[in-house]
C-alpha cells in the first residue's frame, strides 16, 4: 500500500500537508459524517499512523523508495540528579527557575481544557469549532515544549528528587494527553478523546499532589 497515494499527497509533502489531507479525508469518509467505506477509513488510519511519526516515515521512505522523511518528536527525560550536595540556595534556585515556571505552564494547559472541550462538544464536525480546539492544542504543545526545555535546563537537587520525579510524571501525563487529543482531531475516534480527557484529569490530580510535596520542602 502506498501511504502517500492513500492520502493523495506526494512523498515530498510536509507534515502539515499530510495532516491536512488526512483530516479532510477522514472527515469525508467517517460514518458519523455519512461515509460508509470502512476499508477506506482503515487505509487512511494506517497511512496516518506511519506518516505522522518522523522515524516511522523515514523507515517507510527507505523501504519503499520515498524521497524524504520528516522530523521526529522528542520526549522528556527523567530528572537529572545533582552530583554535589544540594544547598538551600541550590534548592531555592531550582524551585524558582525550574519548578515554578513548569507548574505555571502545566496549569495553562490543564486548567483551560474543560472549557475548550465543552466548546468543541457543541459540534465536533463544525470546522470553526474544531479549528479553535486545534489552536488550543497547538498553544498547549508550545507550552509543553517550553516545559521540556526548562526541565532539562538544570539538574534537580538531591533534596528535591521526589518533587522532581513527580514533576516528570505529571509532565509526561500531559504530553501523552495532548498526543491522544491530537489523534482525535485527525480521525474523530472517540476513544482518543476519552483517553486524552482522562489523562489530563490524572495530570491535574498529580499536579495537586505536587503542590503538597512542594509545601513539605519548606523553602
Amino acid at each position: 500500500m502506498d501511504h502517500y497515494a492513500v492520502l493523495g499527497v506526494s512523498s515530498q509533502a510536509t507534515p502539515m500537508e499530510i495532516k491536512a489531507a488526512y483530516r479532510a479525508l477522514v472527515k469525508r469518509h467517517h460514518p458519523d459524517a455519512g461515509g460508509e467505506d470502512q476499508q477506506r477509513i482503515l487505509e487512511l488510519n494506517a497511512a496516518w499512523e506511519v506518516l505522522r511519526d518522523g522515524e516511522r516515515r523515514r523507515r517507510y521512505d527507505a523501504e519503499s523508495g520515498g524521497a524524504r522523511g520528516a522530523g521526529g518528536s522528542t520526549t522528556c527525560a527523567p530528572p537529572r540528579r545533582s552530583t554535589s550536595g544540594a544547598s538551600d540556595q541550590e534548592l531555592l534556585g531550582w524551585l524558582q527557575q525550574v519548578y515554578a515556571p513548569i507548574d505555571r505552564l502545566l496549569g495553562q494547559v490543564i486548567n483551560p481544557f474543560p472549557a475548550a472541550l465543552k466548546a468543541l462538544s457543541a459540534d465536533p464536525y463544525d470546522d470553526r469549532l474544531m479549528e479553535a480546539f486545534c489552536q488550543f492544542l497547538e498553544q498547549s504543545r508550545a507550552r509543553v515544549d517550553r516545559v521540556d526545555s526548562l526541565f532539562r535546563s538544570r539538574a534537580c537537587p538531591s533534596t528535591a528528587q521526589g518533587v522532581g520525579l513527580s514533576l516528570y510524571h505529571c509532565f509526561g501525563q500531559v504530553q501523552d494527553a495532548l498526543a491522544e487529543l491530537e489523534r482525535y482531531t485527525m480521525g474523530y475516534v472517540d476513544s482518543y478523546l476519552r483517553d486524552g480527557r482522562e489523562m489530563l484529569r490524572e495530570a491535574q490530580r498529580r499536579r495537586n499532589r505536587l503542590h503538597e510535596e512542594r509545601r513539605r520542602l519548606e523553602v
